[in-house]
Order: structure tokens, then sequence, then C-alpha cells
């Protein structure tokens, strides 16, 4: 019996699975999940823990809920990859395999950084992020009582994960603090890496406008160095200071240790991947989905989504004999929450940055594209629901893995 070992039971390892198991005959192909977490986390929802909005309990589930009948679980924990033996290590065990789909994701390595080296996760403490569920939980204690001062969202390094969560955040922070009556008393300020508030210039365009009329500065080329918990001060590599009195950061972020530790890494514990077919680079049985590629696009759900179909495409492909599909071209679709029941709509690939038009249905949507509107909002919302019941199970939604011109036009905005 030949055997699929897949790394990882998050969004784009479940989804993988499930696609795979429904395709390949039972008593010809074994197929195998290794995780070391029993619990699935919606990572998305992490954003909404700290306003009140989702609690711990929304944002996770077993996963043995979502394991497709006929894919075998094993809770263990991945140490190396020997990819010339075609077997990989575990804690516990080790396990062969004739093609291994790795789907490990990355996680926030704070120790990256110099002042955030201690870092945990404290209610009491002035730094934080939201990228793991207890340090959401951590921040929401202290958002509900922050009432004065100035609070700093960092962008630490690219990558990270999902680009516009930050812009998420700083938005929704600003119609938090209204909604509490301490807005006027608060400072927001928005430091990052990259020449202005987004990668893409349409999408940083409107930003931009969307910060400036919520008194959100924001200050770009910000390379951070070190932070500075006593005194409360970050400092860039060129000697640049900002101040706080709350830190929220997205924290470095790397792909799994065992990555790089089995010369499958960029450097970063990312694994080196073609981005059009997925295939990771030099090992021709080895598919990557999700945050663990290295793909030049965003690590968020959607584009986990999108992998995967690619992913299991190709796979398939290669087991009947054939050549693997250049396919993926850097999709990426993005809900961006803006305060006050609104949200802006981005889609965009490696070549086209975001452009108005509507979506999934051209001219039809009901979503608007780079525009705010409240039905973006409840779109984003209703996500929730399709992740759970849709999305893990690998049933087939109306989105197209390639990003779809129909419909969408060039905004006439000045964009330098």
């Amino acid at each position: 019996m030949k055997k699929i070992l897949i790394l990882g039971s998050g969004a784009g390892g479940t989804m993988v699975a499930a696609k795979l198991r429904r395709e390949l005959n039972p008593l010809e192909w074994q197929i195998t999940i290794i995780d070391n977490d029993e619990m699935h986390h919606y990572q998305p929802g992490w954003l909404f823990i700290p306003f009140g909005i989702y609690t711990a309990a929304d944002c996770m589930k077993p996963k043995m809920d979502f394991i497709p009948k006929g894919v075998n679980f094993i809770l263990d924990e991945v140490v190396a990859v020997d990819t010339d033996g075609r077997k990989v290590q575990c804690k516990n065990s080790s396990y062969e395999y004739d093609w291994l789909v790795i789907a490990t994701g990355c996680r926030i390595a704070p120790q990256e950084i110099d002042g955030l080296d201690n870092w945990k996760p404290d209610p009491k403490g002035k730094e934080h992020t939201f990228f793991t569920l207890e340090s959401a939980v951590a921040l929401h204690k202290k958002m509900k009582y922050f009432k004065s001062g100035r609070m700093v969202f960092n962008i630490a390094e690219m990558p990270h994960k999902c680009p516009v969560v930050p812009m998420e955040f700083i938005f929704m922070a600003d119609w938090f603090f209204a909604k509490n009556g301490v807005r006027k008393d608060i400072e927001i300020e928005f430091v990052t890496p990259n020449t202005g508030i987004f990668t893409k210039p349409i999408a940083s365009k409107v930003l931009s406008v969307a910060a400036d009329e919520k008194n959100i500065k924001v200050t770009p080329n910000f390379d951070l160095a070190s932070v500075d918990p006593e005194s409360g001060i970050l400092t860039s590599a060129k000697g640049e200071t900002v101040q706080y009195d709350l830190l929220i950061s997205t924290m470095p972020n790397l792909g799994a240790e065992y990555v790089e530790d089995s010369g499958l890494g960029d450097g970063m514990g990312y694994v080196m991947t073609n981005h059009h077919t997925l295939r990771a680079e030099k090992y021709d049985n080895i598919y990557v989905v999700g945050d663990a590629t290295n793909v030049p696009t965003s690590k968020a759900g959607s584009v986990a989504h999108y992998e995967a179909e690619i992913v299991v495409e190709n796979l398939l492909l290669e087991i009947e004999g054939q050549e693997p599909k250049p396919a993926f071209d850097g999709h990426s679709t993005c809900f961006i929450v803006s305060g006050y029941d609104k949200a802006y709509l981005f889609d965009f690939n490696y070549k086209t940055e975001p452009l108005p038009g509507k979506f999934p249905f051209p001219g039809l949507g009901p979503f608007d594209l780079v525009g705010e509107s409240y039905i973006n909002y409840w779109g984003k919302m209703m996500f929730k629901w399709v992740y759970w019941n849709m999305l893990l199970t690998g049933q087939e939604l109306p989105l197209e893995p390639q990003m779809n011109m129909a419909g969408k036009s060039w905004p006439k905005v000045d964009i330098k």
C-alpha cells in the first residue's frame, strides 16, 4: 500500500487530507496526518479576542472533528525529515512515506528581537501580540483597562501571518477605544518596515486615507532592532525611536525547526517551494501548503485554501505519471475589518494588486472589492461558520484558486 504523510493538521493540511481521501482508493492509499496538538485553532478569530468579540472557546475545536473518515491521525511531534530514505522521524516513532505534504505553518519567535527574549503573555505587561491563543486572551485583559497613553502596533519583521491583520487591529482599536469613551486620550501609531501602510500601492492609498480619517499615525521604513521594556521604547536599525505605553507586535515569524534541521528550509524555517507548482524545491515527492511555504504571497487562510486545491491536483497528476501544472498565481483574498461594522476586501496575486470590482461573482458580488461596506463586514463574520463547516471538510466553494480578472478595473486614484 502506498503512503501519503501530511505533517500538520491546520487549515491547509486538513483540506488536503479531505480532498485526497475522496480521490484516492483507500485500499491502495494510506493517508496519515501527524500533528502535536489535538485542538484545531481558528486563527483568524484570534484578532477578535482582544476586543471581546470572540472568546477562546469560539476559536478552537477538537481536530478529530475534522479528520476525514479513512485518514489516520497520529499525535506526535516531527523532529526531522529524511528525504533520501523517505522517512519522518518524530519524538515517539518514525513513519515512512511515498509522498509527503508539509503543512506545519509558522510560529512567533520573540527571542529573535533584543528585549523580547523573555517575553510571555502577561495581562500586566506592556508588550503584547495576538498571534497565539494565550497571547490574544492576555491582550483582551489588557485592552479592557487601557484608558490613556500611546498604543503602538509594530510589524517586527516580514513575513508574518496575514499582512492585512495589522491594519485590521489598528482600525478596530480606534473603534474599541471610541466605544469605551477613551479614544481622545489614546494615541495610535502604526510602525512598519514597509514603505507605507501596505505593500500594494492601490490598497496602501485606500488604507492610508482611512488611517488619516481615524487619526492614526503611520511610521514607515522602521526596521526594528530592539525593544526596551523598561522605558517603553522601540529602536530601529538606524537609531530612530518610538515610545509606547502599550505595544502590540507581530513578533518575528519563523517556520518549524525541523524544516531547517532537515535541509528543507530557506534560512527562516520556511520550505523552499516552487512558486507555481507548490512542490518543494529539489524534492519531487514533497509538496508544501499554507504558511510553511516560502512563496511570496500572504500567509493567510485564503491562500492555504487556494494552495490546497493546487497541491491536490498536482500530487494526483504526479501519481498518474504526469507533470505538475504551474497553476498557483499567488492568489489571496483578504477581508479587512475597519471598525463600526464595516470592512474592506482585497483580492490579489503575485503580479496584480487589489482592484475594484465585485466578489466572488463578477458584477454581482455580493462583496465589494477595495471599497468599504457593511456587507463586507458580515462576510468576514460569516467566514467562521464557512471555515468550520465547509473549508475544513474540503467542500467545493465558488472560489477559484487563480485570481479572476473579470469585472475588475483600475481605479481612478493617484497612487504615487
